[in-house]
């Protein structure tokens, strides 16, 4: 059985000496891990789940930064150890809703204000602490009027970046710290279509 037996080019690269250096030829290279290797992919996906979410964009409340159909990653760790900062983008749950899921009514919006601030809109423009900001993420000026809000201790002012069509802040206060899931890292999977 001639066919069974390495042919002469194999022989040539692969068992010539200046090839011996390379890791896939001790045989490890493509050995199973074993339980060890097991493990830590065992730790890893713990790690993975416990620290981050994918999520799926189903509105345009966020756009243009996110878009309909979008997917994003959000990690869940940054918060223990530093404040939500202006400008973070984050998931939280729906503060009006009691729902006792975690899950259950999940929105993305951006952090505009913190505790101390004092948010208002008006003339199509968002001020905190009487400076006007210099948004050039939004979609289009905001239409409506917010008389000044004072964000309490606790509490950040969230906006979507499409201010006119977005169900946040504006409409039901300050949103607690306490809501808040995790913090936007990256998106993906854009369709071409929208």
């Amino acid at each position: 059985m001639s066919f069974l037996r390495p042919c002469a080019m194999y022989s040539f690269l692969v068992a010539s000496p200046s090839m011996r250096w390379m890791p896939c030829q001790s045989g490890g290279f493509f050995r199973w891990p074993g339980l060890d290797g097991f493990m830590r992919l065992l730790l890893l996906a713990l790690l993975w789940t416990m620290f981050s979410e994918i999520h799926y964009i189903p509105s345009s409340s966020m756009y243009p930064t996110l878009r309909v159909g979008d997917r994003i990653l959000v990690e869940k760790a940054s918060f223990y150890i530093r404040s939500p900062a202006v400008n973070d983008i984050v998931t939280f749950r729906d503060p009006t809703q009691l729902s006792r899921d975690k899950m259950d009514g999940v929105f993305i919006k951006r952090i505009v204000a913190k505790a101390g601030d004092a948010v208002e809109v008006r003339n199509g423009k968002l001020f905190v602490n009487g400076v006007p900001k210099d948004e050039e993420f939004i979609a289009g000026p905001p239409s409506y009027t917010l008389e000044l809000t004072h964000v309490p201790k606790g509490h950040v002012y969230v906006l979507g970046d499409n201010r006119n069509i977005s169900y946040d802040s504006h409409m039901w206060g300050p949103l607690p710290v306490k809501n808040i899931v995790g913090r936007y890292v990256m998106s993906w999977h854009r369709p071409r279509n929208i």
